[in-house]
């Protein structure tokens, strides 16, 4: 176990100032000093289009499964704001998450359509295993989110994928939605989702992938990569169990390098600074978590070297 230092908010603001160059110069003749230049916001473009994602973004997965509960509900309506705050763009969902839908659209709502939440990139899912049922479920989730058109629609866990695809490539011609993706999780179905990925036309896939758990590494990064598809990392945390596993041991000094201040920014900057991750989406229920998870939004990721580093320190503590 190391004896390193936990690395604080003031060192990481202190390490990207440094490397972004953000100085002041001194005033004189009666100018103002320039305000230190902020860190950029890091950003992967969908390959399909272009479009710049920010690379972190929000998972809703029991965390804002809530109910009519209002004191929870106004809870995850600060979460939320905490979200936009840091520049975040992406949240995901799914029916399939209870009242998760419900209270996603009740916090947008309270926080007005003007804010900063006016870059949302919706994203949720059909999951029904009757394709007939999947026009009428995802009109729900519309009017549940309170928005015109999602962003992205992903068919939940390949159920009925054939089926909900046809509709889906139906709704994309017709502008109902502007994105098609299809999910999986827990390492499961990898072989079936790449035979989609070679032959059908998505643009977005959805999987599990962190420091631990990389099956990922192996085929289906590259051949998104290869197939010019964005892909949405799920369960970044295992679900919190990496905290359970690793945040009673410090930081490495060299974390710094990287801008990470806590486990948190370690553990996602690892799997954004793969190259061929679109976005990763923590899920969270408290506003210092989704403060923390957003710090990886910002500052230098770990090239190749680097993530082989991380994966060396883990192996021994």
């Amino acid at each position: 176990m190391s004896n390193q230092p936990i690395l604080n908010r003031r060192s990481l603001l202190a390490s990207m100032a440094a490397a972004f160059g953000a100085t002041a110069l001194p005033p004189s003749m009666g100018r103002v000093a320039a305000a230190p230049t902020p860190a950029p916001l890091l950003a992967r473009p969908v390959p399909k289009s272009g479009e710049s994602v920010p690379v972190i973004g929000m998972g809703s997965s029991r965390t804002f499964n809530v109910g009519n509960d209002q004191a929870a509900r106004s809870s995850r309506k600060d979460v939320l704001r905490a979200f936009f705050d840091a520049g975040g763009s992406l949240i995901d969902s799914s029916p399939m998450y209870g009242s998760s839908e419900a209270v996603i659209g009740h916090g947008l709502g309270r926080l007005g359509r003007l804010g900063p939440q006016k870059n949302l990139f919706s994203a949720t899912k059909v999951w029904t295993w009757r394709a007939s049922d999947g026009p009428s479920q995802m009109e729900e989730s519309r009017k549940l989110w309170g928005v015109d058109r999602f962003d992205l629609m992903q068919i939940h866990n390949l159920v009925s994928w054939e089926a909900h695809l046809d509709t889906l490539l139906a709704m994309k011609a017709e502008k109902k939605i502007r994105y098609i993706g299809i999910t999986t999780s827990h390492g499961r179905r990898h072989k079936e989702l790449m035979r989609i990925m070679r032959t059908r036309p998505i643009d977005f896939v959805q999987f599990s992938y962190n420091i631990l758990d990389r099956a990922a590494e192996r085929q289906l990064l590259p051949l998104a990569a290869d197939r010019g598809i964005a892909v949405i990392v799920n369960r970044p945390f295992r679900r919190g169990e990496l905290f359970d596993l690793f945040s009673r041991h410090p930081l490495p000094s060299w974390a710094a390098e990287i801008d990470c201040a806590n486990w948190a920014q370690f553990f996602l900057k690892f799997i954004v600074g793969h190259p061929a991750v679109t976005c990763a989406i923590p899920a969270t229920s408290r506003v210092d978590h989704m403060r923390e998870n957003m710090g990886a939004l910002y500052g230098r990721l770990p090239d190749a070297p680097m993530r082989a580093r991380m994966l060396q320190y883990l192996a021994g503590l």
